[in-house]
């Protein structure tokens, strides 16, 4: 397993998935491990409801569905399917609305999609993710790039409050590839990909 995680750690993200694939016929037992800890470069689903595209990753996912942050719906439906709670939906769609302003105005374009839920200890998990193509053929707005692509996966989890104080995980993992062929800057293929935790205790104080 330490092995595989190194391959994976070393494959280019456009190939992870053929990777991903040959590992999990290799080793089944430990199918459930790499597909829980390996990134792969994010898709995107197309909510006719509200009109707007979505990003897929594992935190929306329920079988072979997918739930979208606007509609709250599962594309294909799905019966008995997670949904987070009232509260956290709440907060889910502020989270969306304000995040993709952000995406905006620092990636300049791209897609992004918030997800939150409940976990088995009292706390929340939120899951941030931006896809940007940044391709002639994609949302480049400067057409110095043949191929490229922005993806981003930043994971959030908060623990419950113990004597004032709130715990805190951010997992974030960055995945990048682009291709110029151009005159004026020459022929240039890079690819990667980068993950990094940071854990913090943040103490609460109330005012009365």
């Amino acid at each position: 397993m330490e092995a595989a995680m190194g391959l994976m750690r070393r494959m280019p993200p456009k190939h992870s998935e053929t990777t991903l694939s040959a590992l999990l016929s290799l080793l089944p037992h430990h199918s459930s491990d790499l597909l829980s800890q390996v990134d792969q470069p994010l898709q995107i689903l197309y909510d006719v409801d509200y009109g707007k595209e979505f990003i897929l990753c594992e935190y929306n996912r329920d079988a072979d569905s997918y739930r979208s942050p606007w509609s709250n719906k599962y594309l294909p439906p799905l019966e008995d399917a997670p949904y987070p709670s009232s509260e956290l939906r709440k907060l889910e769609i502020e989270a969306n609305e304000i995040f993709a302003i952000y995406r905006d105005q620092y990636y300049e374009g791209g897609i992004s999609s918030v997800y939150m839920w409940e976990d088995d200890n009292e706390g929340f998990v939120a899951c941030f993710l931006i896809k940007k193509d940044g391709s002639k053929t994609g949302q480049g707005r400067r057409g110095y790039l043949e191929e490229g692509a922005w993806d981003a996966i930043h994971v959030i989890q908060v623990g419950p409050e113990e004597e004032g104080m709130a715990h805190y995980c951010l997992t974030s993992t960055v995945m990048l590839s682009l291709t110029t062929d151009d005159e004026s800057s020459g022929t240039f293929n890079l690819s990667g990909s980068i993950r990094r935790q940071l854990r913090r205790v943040i103490f609460v104080t109330w005012e009365g």
